[in-house]
């Protein structure tokens, strides 16, 4: 299967969705699926099969990089 940015969630067949421990659940989520590809997929938990953001893994770990260095805090509410 060819993944693409902003594909149904409700394609992606077969894969195990997963959020953070710090999720409250309350729906306010981001879910995170690895692909058969080595790419990883993203959704939005209230809209379970709405559109899916696909990232390499190179893109994934630059993000977390960034994430652990503190260079999205002022993101944070």
């Amino acid at each position: 299967m060819e993944y693409s940015n902003g594909m149904p969630a409700a394609q992606l067949n077969g894969v195990r969705w997963r959020k953070a421990s710090a999720s409250i659940g309350e729906g306010n989520c981001v879910e995170v699926a690895q692909l058969i590809d080595g790419k990883v997929a993203m959704r939005n938990s209230r809209f379970p099969d709405g559109p899916a953001l696909v990232y390499t893994p190179e893109e994934i770990a630059a993000f977390i990089d960034g994430a652990k260095a503190g260079e999205f805090d002022s993101l944070a509410l």
